[in-house]
This record gives C-alpha cells, sequence and structure tokens, in this order.
C-alpha cells in the first residue's frame, strides 16, 4: 500500500515582507472615503477602445489573416458594386435612348392604322348610304312606271 506523506517547503514557513501590524500607520477617516459619486462614475471607453483592446489578445499572424481577408471582401464589394452601378447606368440610358423612340413611333403608327381604319369604315358606309339612296331613286322610277305608289 502507498503511504503519502507530506513534506513542508521551507519558503512557506518564514513570513513575507509586507505592511506591518502596527495602527499608527493606517487610518480610515472620512477625509480619505470616496465618495460614491466618484465609484459611479464608468470610464469614457467606447466600443472601438474595446475592440482595439483586444488586438493584444489575437497574435500577429491571426490578426494579419483576419485583415486580409477583410481587406479582399471589401475589395470585392466595391468592385462588385461599382460594376453593378456602370451596369445600371448602360441599361438605363440604352432605354431612353432606345426605347422612348421607338416607343413614340410604336404609338404613331398606331395612330395611323386606327385613322386608316376609321376612313375605310366611313367609306364603306357612305357606300351603303349612296346604294340606299340610289335603290330608292330606282324603286321610286320603277313603281312610278308600274303605276304603283312608292312606299
Amino acid at each position: 500500500m502507498v503511504e503519502l506523506v507530506e513534506v513542508e517547503d521551507e519558503s512557506f514557513e518564514t513570513k513575507q515582507a509586507g505592511p506591518s501590524d502596527e495602527e499608527d500607520e493606517y487610518t480610515d477617516t472620512d477625509s480619505e472615503i470616496s465618495t460614491d459619486d466618484e465609484d459611479n462614475v464608468p470610464d469614457e471607453e467606447t466600443l472601438a477602445d474595446r475592440i482595439y483592446a483586444l488586438r493584444d489578445i489575437i497574435p500577429p499572424t491571426t490578426r494579419s489573416y483576419i485583415s486580409n481577408k477583410v481587406d479582399t471582401t471589401t475589395s470585392w464589394i466595391k468592385s462588385g458594386l461599382s460594376f453593378s452601378g456602370k451596369t445600371l447606368w448602360v441599361i438605363s440610358t440604352s432605354a431612353l435612348m432606345l426605347g422612348v423612340p421607338w416607343a413614340l413611333a410604336f404609338a404613331e403608327e398606331q395612330q395611323m392604322v386606327e385613322m386608316e381604319k376609321e376612313m375605310r369604315m366611313r367609306e364603306s358606309g357612305q357606300e351603303l348610304l349612296n346604294q340606299g339612296t340610289t335603290a330608292g331613286a330606282l324603286n321610286s322610277q320603277l313603281n312610278a312606271q308600274t303605276g304603283k305608289p312608292a312606299l
């Protein structure tokens, strides 16, 4: 069976140097006690200060890796936004320069087609009216020759 024996170190037995236990040196008075107002004042530390303090915790290689990734991502985002802005500009100006005149010409062509259709309808209506009057005149002439009264 194993038997444990406690071995005491000599450095633990000696007293450490520190303040003496004399009461004359330390006095607790109201003038030395801080007020509550001083204790409740928060440090003027911002979020940026806290993040900047993290640089001591993160190793330099990891910091450079993160920095490179952030720079690369930022560059890609800037390039993408720039490209999409230029593309949007080209599309919108092309639509304005080509689309608007085409739409105006198309609307004018539709108007012309409608006017032609209306003219044809008027002509055909006029022909029907002319046929009706000539037919009526022919009927009256026939009735006059046969001696029948016109209806």
